[in-house]
C-alpha cells in the first residue's frame, strides 16, 4: 500500500491492522518491507509505540541531538544557553528588541507548548477518538508558531522603520506626514497580527484540555498564560502606534480588530 501521511496514519497502526486482518484468515504476518524511502520521524514513532517509551522525545536519540547541535538548532550548555541571548538583548539599553518582540516570542512559546501536549497525546490508545482534532491542532499550531517566531524580528524592524521615518521627516519636512504614517501603519500591523494569532493559540489550547493527557494540564495552563501575555503586550503596542496615526480610516479599522479580540477574550 501507499502511505501518504504517516503522521495522520502511523506506520505501526497500519502494520497492526494488517496483522489483525491476516489473523482472521489464519495467516500470520512474519515481516514487512519498505519500498523506496521512509522519513526518520516515522520510524521514531514506530519505536515509541512498540517500546512503550514514556515521554519519548526525538531529541533523546543520539544522532538527532548531535545533528541539532551541529546545525545550530540546539546549543551546548542546556536550554538556558538557547534562550539567554534573546533575554540579554531584551535587557540591553536599546529600543529593540522590546515589548513587541517579547510578546511575539511569548506567543510562539505558547504555540510550542500546546503542540507538545497535542503531539504527546496523538497516537496514544486513550486518545485515538480525538486523532483528527489533535492532528488539526498540531498542524495549525505549527503555522502559528512559525508566524509568531517571524514576528519577533518583524516587530523590531517595524519599530526601527518608524524611528528612521521620524529622522527623515526632521531632516526634510516635505511629505514627512505620509512617510511617518506609512511606517506607523507597519508598526501597528505587526503587533495586531501577533495579538490575533496569540488569541487563536488560546482558543486551540482551550480545546486541548478535554482531548489530551490530563497530566499535562499544567503545560496547557502555561501555554494559555503565555498566549494571553502576548495578546496584552501586542495590543499595548498597537494602542501606542494608533495614537500617533493621522490616517483615521486605517486607525478605525485597526480598532475594530482590537475590539474583536478584546470582546472574545471577555467570553
Amino acid at each position: 500500500m501507499n502511505l501518504t501521511d504517516f503522521e495522520q496514519t502511523p506506520v505501526h497502526r497500519v502494520f497492526e491492522m494488517v496483522k489483525s486482518e491476516a489473523e482472521r484468515y489464519g495467516v500470520t504476518a512474519v515481516s514487512s518491507e519498505i519500498v523506496g524511502l521512509i522519513p526518520k520521524k516515522a520510524l521514531e514513532a514506530v519505536a515509541e509505540w512498540f517500546l512503550q517509551v514514556e515521554n519519548f522525545d526525538s531529541s533523546l536519540i543520539l544522532e538527532n541531538r548531535l545533528a541539532a547541535v551541529m546545525s545550530g538548532k540546539m546549543t551546548v550548555g542546556g536550554l538556558r544557553a538557547g534562550v539567554e541571548p534573546f533575554v540579554e538583548q531584551l535587557a540591553a539599553p536599546t529600543a529593540t528588541p522590546g515589548g513587541g518582540s517579547a510578546a511575539a516570542a511569548a506567543g510562539a512559546m505558547a504555540a510550542g507548548l500546546a503542540t507538545m501536549v497535542a503531539s504527546m497525546s496523538r497516537g496514544k490508545k486513550a486518545y485515538l477518538q480525538y486523532e483528527s482534532e489533535l492532528s488539526a491542532a498540531i498542524a495549525r499550531l505549527g503555522t502559528l508558531r512559525e508566524e509568531l517566531k517571524a514576528a519577533v524580528d518583524a516587530d523590531a524592524e517595524s519599530y526601527d522603520a518608524v524611528m528612521k521615518a521620524y529622522k527623515q521627516a526632521k531632516a526634510d519636512p516635505a511629505g514627512s506626514e505620509m512617510l511617518v504614517d506609512a511606517a506607523l501603519k507597519l508598526a501597528t500591523g505587526v503587533p495586531l497580527r501577533v495579538a490575533e494569532k496569540a488569541h487563536e493559540v488560546v482558543q486551540i489550547t482551550q480545546s486541548l484540555f478535554a482531548i489530551s493527557n490530563p497530566h499535562m494540564k499544567s503545560d496547557l495552563t502555561t501555554a494559555q498564560a503565555l498566549a494571553r501575555a502576548a495578546i496584552t503586550g501586542a495590543l499595548a503596542n498597537v494602542e501606542i502606534n494608533l495614537a500617533s496615526l493621522k490616517d483615521q480610516g486605517f486607525a478605525a479599522e485597526a480598532r475594530k480588530r482590537v475590539d474583536a479580540i478584546t470582546a472574545q477574550r471577555m467570553v
